[in-house]
């Protein structure tokens, strides 16, 4: 796909809050002529968390810049800044994983708690699809909300594309095994399915959607070819957790970070990667619905901390 190919402005206007803090914050730890000492260290460290990329990995970072110091290849506090892009770097190699769309109908699960931007990443992401040129399909799974069937409806008169639905209580199975009837009748290139964020506990909702995916393996085998949860990026520690549960529970294949631009917490996507091993498949930045990039490590890095 062509959006597949690289990240742009949108994504350094997204991300400019979470780089201001960062630069912000290396200006004033990392002053030319400051000594490289244990205050330093700690502070940097500090400035890390804050910005959620994690104890852990904020701890692993310091490690790392005291060995540069230790070789002497950092002699000098603004040594340190690019070490960090390196850091992240390495980190995010991983990460770089695209969609998985070698099948007949691709299925996609999309999972997520409610107001995580779940649905409204459906109809972006089908968007993106159907402006390639191929023939999507949208699934009204969420059936404990008529809000969510009536949304993706909404979206799917807007950007041209069916959607799949039943009546608000209806049983989400039954959704869900008439859309991949649907998108296999129909030779559909991808259907997209939308499904619920909140039960009345997490052990209903969880046992819900590994009800969903059996549905979609009995049907097509091998299926759904990917299951991402959608984390609101604002959420910082809380997506995090959310990422986990999903991920213990389900199993996940991806992620996808929404609202990038409302937060100054970018480094959750690091976290995600280090911690999680999973890899951030799309990032939204923006309310549009070109607002939603393939995730690029290289380009995500020098939104979040450009070289200069």
């Amino acid at each position: 796909m062509s959006f597949f190919s690289s990240l742009g402005d949108r994504l350094r206007q997204g991300l400019k809050r979470s780089q201001e803090y960062l630069t912000g914050g290396f200006e004033t730890v990392l002053e030319d002529d400051r000594p490289i000492d244990e205050t330093l260290y700690e502070e940097l460290e500090e400035l890390l968390i804050a910005a959620d990329l994690g104890a852990m990995m904020a701890a692993d970072f310091v490690n790392r810049a005291r060995e540069e110091v230790m070789f002497g290849t950092a002699t000098r506090a603004r040594d340190l800044r690019p070490l960090f892009r390196r850091f992240l770097e390495d980190t995010l190699a991983a990460a770089t994983q695209p969609l998985d769309l070698g099948h007949r109908p691709a299925i996609v699960l999309m999972l997520g708690v409610n107001g995580s931007g779940k649905t409204t990443t459906c109809a972006k992401l089908a968007a993106r699809f159907k402006a390639d040129g191929k023939h999507v399909l949208l699934a009204a799974a969420d059936t404990f909300r008529a809000a969510a069937i009536e949304q993706l409806t909404t979206w799917g008169e807007r950007i041209g594309v069916d959607v799949v639905r039943q009546m608000a209580g209806s049983d989400p199975a039954a959704v869900v095994f008439d859309a991949v009837k649907a998108a296999t009748t129909r030779q559909a290139d991808v259907l997209i399915i939308d499904t619920a964020g909140r039960l009345h506990t997490k052990s209903n909702l969880m046992d819900e959607l590994t009800k969903l995916k059996r549905v979609i393996e009995r049907q097509v085998p091998g299926a759904p070819h990917e299951s991402l949860v959608v984390l609101d990026a604002p959420t910082g520690q809380n997506g995090f957790v959310q990422a986990r549960v999903f991920h213990e529970a389900v199993g996940l294949s991806g992620v996808a970070v929404t609202k990038l631009d409302g937060t100054a917490k970018g480094g959750i996507v690091v976290r995600i990667v280090r911690e999680l091993k999973l890899p951030i498949k799309l990032v939204g930045v923006g309310e549009k619905v070109e607002d939603l990039e393939a995730f690029d490590p290289a380009r995500f890095v020098d939104a979040l901390v450009p070289a200069g």
